[in-house]
């Protein structure tokens, strides 16, 4: 899979200085969407995994259908606010300031083996944070996968050494 040749590069974006890692163009071509999921999901197949977990919002796009491929539940991590009924809460350093990500308290449980999927691993603050989130309810975090790693922000450095990690493509 050349994850690299569907994605685009925006200068200047979100701010003066940052290189945006475009997947839109990934997400329009139907033959690499597909691809994409079957390589997410494919180093997964005999691990046992009963919930998908999605960062929000790009990981629900490649989330639930991961977790459909392998047979599995989804749960949506969501920024505050977003989830209507019980749910624990994890915060996380910005580099100019916090946030936090939020999942349902009957999300995960005990006897769940859970792949966390997110679009982009950076600086890896998000996909800590959502690991912790989902360990709090009890629940083993077997693997993250990712679509796309920026190597240079040291993102893969922050995770818990024993949570295997998958990624598809990787951009210095």
């Amino acid at each position: 899979m050349q994850v690299l040749d569907h994605t685009r590069t925006v200068p200047d974006f979100p701010r003066p200085g940052v290189s945006f890692r475009d997947l839109t163009p990934l997400l329009a071509h139907p033959d690499a969407l597909r691809e994409t999921i079957d390589c997410l999901a494919a180093p997964f197949r005999s691990e046992g995994i009963t919930k998908v977990a999605g960062i929000e919002a790009r990981g629900f796009v490649f989330g639930a259908p991961v977790a459909v491929a392998l047979g599995a539940g989804f749960v949506p991590l969501r920024k505050p606010g977003k989830l209507p009924w019980s749910k624990e809460s994890e915060s996380y350093a910005l580099e100019y300031g916090t946030d936090a990500l939020e999942i349902h308290a009957d999300g995960a449980v005990r006897t769940d083996r859970v792949l966390l999927i997110d679009d982009v691993l950076a600086t890896g603050g998000t996909a800590r944070a959502a690991i912790a989130l989902v360990r709090r309810l009890g629940a083993v975090v077997v693997a993250a996968g990712f679509v796309l790693e920026l190597e240079a922000l040291g993102g893969r450095k922050k995770l818990p050494s024993d949570v295997r990690l998958e990624v598809l493509a990787s951009v210095r």
